[in-house]
């Protein structure tokens, strides 16, 4: 019985590294079952991420009756702490502590705004929505506590997976990073997944008593969740600290970053994670309302829609992975993964012009999957033109560009839709301002492949010119041998 459990282990052990993206990067100092426990804050940041984007918008739309543009500007309001990230990542490396610790003071305090933004919302909400005996509450103690609600969320969920990344980045060798972060990312989508699939059933007899339940049990499993995946993952030490009061001043935080910009095309990388960023995030605040107005899904139908949405950018990192550790050019998986958007986006548009519900459900795996390729394939594409101890600042800027992106997107889709919304007659389609949206999507997606196609040309090229000179360097050693 002990041999076939050995050997149970072992199996398990070897598929993990198999189908697991980047679950190779473990070892024998730093073991996958450490990387995935810590990976748990991942999981705290996709439940928030598919709360907010997945369910709370339709909730807030359609049965709250709260407009969009509204909700949009809510959803948005963590933009707001999205630009911080680089400066946070940052003063993590630079962080002094009794004890020598980094990173941990900074997850910690960036659940604690988890935390209080979740035991603030349910009830900012119902105040928001006029809903039951709060229909006499003023409206600015609705708009005002909503607002807070989103903001202490939004300012956690940026906390906590910066800092949580730069750890990740800790515990590993330097030529191991890249995976350790394609590896974090991937437990963030299996969280979606997870958590959508979960929230789809808790909500499938929606309630706003079972609403206030689901999100203040999110709270209590944040902390809880995100308690494990620190303890014991940076090691205390005092003569760290000591070290750490002694040491030279680190270089200004403008320096650096002017260092990090200054390397080549950096901020034309950057200029296409936004492009490509802002083109796939549109959707998230009018995806699941799009579904339940055109369509007629249930709220437990659009919330599923979610983890459809985060399986198909599961699969675009798994192939990403795959590609880039075989020696892709990450330009070049960029540009697929803006490409392959475009026919995701269109079949979305289909879908209410007589396509039904399966162009739509097709649409919205293909534009995951086109996402997770451009996702990681930006990511690596940044901590590879980053300085080797400039890697937590890379992973900093690459996540305020994106979050920053993402949350003008989600702001402007909304107010795009509410403004063509206000200009119809009554008779007119419930699609049309949505399908707009979407339109613009392609249009800005198709602004990012024009944007990377330089650079993915360069990139061919040298890696041709690699190939032919290794090339002319073997038949130089077969002809000396000869």
């Amino acid at each position: 019985m002990l041999n076939y459990r050995k050997f149970a282990l072992r199996r398990l052990a070897s598929l993990s590294t198999k189908y697991l993206p980047f679950a190779d990067v473990a070892s024998e100092k730093v073991p996958l079952s450490q990387l995935l426990r810590l990976s748990l804050f991942q999981v705290t940041v996709g439940m928030a991420l598919v709360l907010l984007v997945g369910t709370l918008n339709r909730v807030m739309i359609v049965e709250l009756n709260v407009p969009a543009s509204l909700v949009a500007g809510m959803l948005a309001l963590p933009l707001l702490f999205a630009p911080f990230r680089t400066l946070i990542g940052y003063k993590s490396d630079t962080h002094v502590s009794a004890l020598g610790l980094r990173r941990i003071p900074y997850i910690w305090k960036g659940t604690l705004a988890q935390f209080g933004g979740f035991a603030i919302m349910p009830f900012a909400l119902l105040v928001l929505s006029g809903y039951g005996e709060a229909v006499d509450a003023p409206r600015w103690i609705g708009y005002s506590s909503a607002a807070l609600a989103f903001l202490l969320v939004g300012a956690g969920v940026h906390m906590v997976q910066t800092i949580g990344l730069a750890l990740a980045t800790d515990l590993v060798e330097e030529e191991e990073q890249p995976k350790v972060v394609g590896l974090m990312f991937v437990m963030l989508l299996a969280g979606m997944v997870v958590s959508a699939l979960v929230y789809g059933a808790l909500l499938e007899a929606y309630s706003p008593g079972r609403l206030i339940q689901v999100i203040q049990g999110s709270a209590v499993v944040t902390v809880a969740l995100n308690l494990f995946a620190m303890w014991n993952q940076e090691a205390r030490s005092r003569e760290r600290a000591a070290q750490m009061e002694v040491a030279p001043p680190p270089l200004p935080f403008s320096e650096a970053m002017s260092t990090l910009l200054a390397q080549p095309n950096m901020l034309r990388l950057l200029l296409v994670i936004a492009l490509g960023t802002f083109g796939f995030g549109m959707a998230d605040v009018l995806l699941e309302p799009y579904g339940g107005q055109a369509l007629g899904f249930s709220v437990a139908d659009t919330t599923k829609l979610t983890a459809l949405l985060a399986a198909g950018t599961l699969a675009g990192f798994g192939i990403a992975s795959r590609s880039l550790a075989a020696g892709g050019s990450p330009e070049n998986m960029a540009m697929y993964g803006a490409a392959i958007g475009i026919p995701g986006f269109a079949a979305i548009i289909l879908s209410s012009l007589g396509g039904g519900s399966p162009m739509f459900l097709i649409g919205t795996l293909i534009t995951g999957l086109g996402a997770g390729l451009f996702g990681h394939a930006t990511l690596t594409a940044s901590i590879r033109r980053a300085p080797k101890d400039r890697i937590g600042l890379a992973l900093g800027a690459w996540g305020a560009v994106q979050a920053t992106a993402a949350g003008i997107g989600v702001a402007l889709a909304g107010i795009v839709r509410d403004a063509i919304l206000s200009t119809q007659d009554a008779g007119s389609p419930d699609h049309a301002p949505y399908n707009v949206v979407f339109t613009i999507e392609i249009l800005f997606l198709a602004l990012a492949i024009f944007l990377v196609l330089p650079m993915a040309f360069r990139a061919r090229r040298a890696r041709a010119e690699v190939f032919r000179t290794r090339k002319t360097t073997i038949q130089t050693h077969s002809a000396e041998v000869s």
